[in-house]
C-alpha cells in the first residue's frame, strides 16, 4: 500500500504517519510514501525503517503538472492496492491521481477541525470545499482522528457514509514519567528543580494559537510568578519577530524558554509539570496524549476531542478565553507535588487504556484488509 501525504516536515499527521508505519505488520503490507513537496526532516526517519520515501517536489500550496505527472508516475509503477493520503491537498491531488492510475481502494485522512476564514489560508478552504463534493467519488473511507472533526465535515458537505474514526496512537514506553529527565531539562533550560513549568508543544502557526498562550501565560504570572513557560516547535525562537513581541509586550521575556524544533520531545515533555493545548483547531493533538502518558496533567482548549481525551484527568477552557485558560493552569499549579503526581498517574493510565499505539495501529490495519478482502471476496 502507498500513503500520500502533502509534505514531511514536523506535524500531527507527519508524526503519526510515521507511528502508523514503524508499527505495521511487515508481512502483510509492503509499503511506500510519496511527498507532494520536499523530503522534510520526516523522511530520513521513515526511510529508517527501510520504507521509500519519493518525493514530487511541488512548492507548499502550489500545484504543478510536472508535479503532479511525477505523482502519476510513482503511483503506477507501484501499483498498489490500496492508497491512504494524509492533509487535504494529499486527499485531493494524491486521491484523483489514484482513481486515474486504476487504484480501486482509496481511503483519505483528515486531522482537522477548525475550518474558520481567518484560521485558514483561502486556498485552503477552497481544497475543502472541493474535498466536500470529490468526497461521494473518489474515498471508500474518510478517516478523522476525531469525532468533532467528523461532525465539522459533514456540515460543510462531506458524504456523511464515508467517515470512519481512528484517534492517534502513543507509546507509552517511549513516553513516560522520568525524574532524572525532569532535573536534566530544567539544568538545560536555567529553571530551578523545584520552580513550576509549563510546556506547550506545537509548531508556530496561526491554529495553534501561540499569542493566545502568551496572554494566559500573563495571567498565570499573576497568581504564580515563579511560574516559567516553554515553547517547543518550529519556529519558536526568540527570532521570530511576531512571538518575541508578543512575550514582551506582556514583559514575560525572563519566563520563557523557546527552544524551537526539537527531536527529543519525550524527554523535554516529561519535564513539564504541566502540558497546554491553547488551539483555535485541532483533531486530535499529539502534544497532549504524549504529556499525558509522561504522567503530566493537561490544561486544553474544548477542540477537537481535547475534552474528552483528558476526561477528569484536566482541565478544559472555552477556544479563545485566554483568561480561563491561564486561570485553569494557575490551578493545576497551586496543587500539591503530591496531588499532581497523582492526577498525572490517572492521566497516564487513560492513556494506555484508550489509546495505545498497538491498539490503534491494529484498527488501520482492519481498516485496510476489509476494504481489500471485501473487494476480493
Amino acid at each position: 500500500m502507498l500513503h500520500v501525504i502533502t509534505g514531511l516536515n514536523t506535524g500531527g499527521a507527519e508524526t503519526m504517519l510515521y507511528k502508523l508505519l514503524a508499527g505495521m505488520d511487515r508481512a502483510r503490507f509492503d509499503l511506500m510514501v510519496i511527498s507532494l513537496t520536499g523530503r522534510g526532516v520526516m523522511a530520513e526517519r521513515i526511510e529508517s525503517l527501510g520504507i521509500p520515501v519519493l518525493t514530487c517536489d511541488m512548492r507548499p500550496g502550489r500545484f504543478t503538472l510536472m508535479g503532479f505527472a511525477r505523482l502519476l508516475r510513482f503511483i503506477r509503477d507501484f501499483r498498489p492496492h490500496l492508497v491512504q493520503t494524509w492533509l487535504y491537498h494529499a486527499d485531493l491531488l494524491g486521491g484523483i491521481a489514484a482513481r486515474m492510475s486504476g487504484v480501486r481502494h482509496v481511503v483519505w485522512n483528515i486531522r482537522h477541525s477548525n475550518l474558520d476564514p481567518d484560521k485558514n489560508k483561502a486556498h485552503t478552504l477552497w481544497v475543502v470545499r472541493l474535498n466536500g463534493f470529490l468526497s461521494r467519488l473518489v474515498p471508500e473511507r474518510i478517516i478523522c482522528n476525531s469525532f468533532n472533526s467528523v461532525l465539522i465535515h459533514r456540515s460543510v458537505g462531506f458524504s456523511a457514509d464515508r467517515f470512519a474514526v481512528i484517534p492517534n496512537g502513543f507509546d507509552a514506553d517511549l513516553f513516560h514519567p522520568d525524574e532524572e529527565v525532569r532535573r536534566s531539562v530544567r539544568d538545560e533550560v536555567d529553571v530551578t528543580p523545584d520552580a513550576p513549568l509549563v510546556g506547550l508543544v506545537a509548531r508556530f502557526d496561526p491554529q495553534k494559537n501561540h499569542r493566545g498562550f502568551v496572554d494566559a501565560a500573563a495571567r498565570v504570572h499573576e497568581r504564580q510568578p515563579d511560574a516559567y513557560f516553554v515553547l517547543v516547535g518550529a519556529g519558536c525562537e526568540w527570532s521570530n519577530a511576531d512571538l518575541a513581541a508578543w512575550i514582551d509586550a506582556r514583559s514575560l521575556r525572563e519566563r520563557f524558554r523557546l527552544l524551537g524544533r526539537r527531536d527529543d520531545i519525550p524527554r523535554l515533555t516529561a519535564a513539564f509539570d504541566v502540558g497546554v493545548c491553547a488551539s483555535w483547531g485541532e483533531g486530535f493533538p499529539n502534544a497532549v496524549g504524549e504529556a499525558m502518558a509522561c504522567g503530566v496533567p493537561c490544561v486544553v482548549t474544548d477542540v477537537g476531542d481535547c475534552a474528552d481525551i483528558v476526561g477528569d484527568t484536566g482541565w478544559v477552557a472555552r477556544s479563545g478565553a485566554m483568561d480561563v485558560l491561564g486561570d485553569r493552569i494557575a490551578d493545576a499549579l497551586a496543587l500539591s507535588a503530591d496531588a499532581r503526581i497523582a492526577l498525572g498517574a490517572r492521566a497516564r493510565a487513560r492513556i494506555i487504556e484508550r489509546y495505545s499505539l498497538e491498539a490503534i495501529v491494529r484498527r488501520y490495519e482492519e481498516l485496510y484488509r476489509s476494504l481489500v478482502s471485501g473487494a476480493q471476496s
